[in-house]
């Protein structure tokens, strides 16, 4: 399934969104230009578990942070970015921006912190902002359970285009993480490609969880109306 638009306008302009965007394809383009340079990238700033635990009072923990704006290749990039510019504008609208920023953030890290868990002897460093996004996610489908996914999901190489209450589209979306994640514990991630799909799981649920903490505040909002027509 390939989200192509939702159908909650923001009511104000999703400056942190854009600008969390913006550098994360920044970073990838400067590691671009950086030619065999990249692999320096990777290794000083991606997470490396192994490395996190040997050394559980270093400067090293700070990749939690850094390793959520490296991308790995082109798809990586585009498939993050494209999920935040989707879901991450309604939900800073919701929080505001401070509040939505360091959402973000730890949302990041809480899924860089699964993926330890999950994995606590790996040598490979992780890099991506997916926990992150993760937990943007989790907050949507909290604050706008029947908002609409406009979705694309290819069926025998013909597009087929349908409007999906988030409620199932991210719903669904988790249920494939959580499945995939407890099928690299059995098999070792590598044979899935070296997904961290225990950081998208550890991303999410934490945003579910804590989402209620960053609405302290912030008041009730109206509905738009889409939300109240029928499924």
């Amino acid at each position: 399934m390939i989200p192509l638009r939702d159908t909650i306008p923001s009511r104000s302009v999703p400056v942190v969104n854009y600008l969390l965007i913006f550098a994360n394809v920044l970073v990838f383009f400067l590691m671009l230009c950086s030619g065999r340079g990249a692999e320096s990238w990777v290794e000083h700033l991606g997470m490396v578990p192994a490395r996190l635990l040997d050394h559980p009072f270093s400067a090293d923990w700070l990749t939690l942070l850094s390793s959520q704006f490296l991308h790995g290749g082109w798809l990586h990039l585009i498939s993050n970015m494209w999920a935040l510019f989707i879901f991450g504008d309604n939900v800073e609208d919701r929080l505001g921006s401070l509040r939505y920023l360091i959402f973000y953030l730890l949302g990041g890290v809480a899924g860089g912190l699964a993926h330890i868990l999950s994995d606590p002897s790996s040598q490979i460093p992780a890099i991506g902002a997916s926990g992150a996004i993760s937990k943007v996610m989790a907050a949507y489908l909290a604050l706008y359970p029947r908002a609409r996914v406009i979705t694309l999901i290819p069926i025998l190489f013909l597009p087929w285009i349908v409007a999906l209450p988030a409620l199932i589209f991210i719903g669904l979306w988790f249920a494939s993480q959580l499945l995939n994640g407890f099928f690299a514990i059995a098999v070792g991630a590598q044979a899935l490609g070296g997904v961290a799909y225990w950081a998208h799981v550890g991303g999410f649920v934490f945003g579910l969880v804590f989402l209620p903490f960053f609405l302290i505040g912030r008041g009730r909002r109206k509905p738009f109306a889409d939300e109240r027509l029928p499924w």
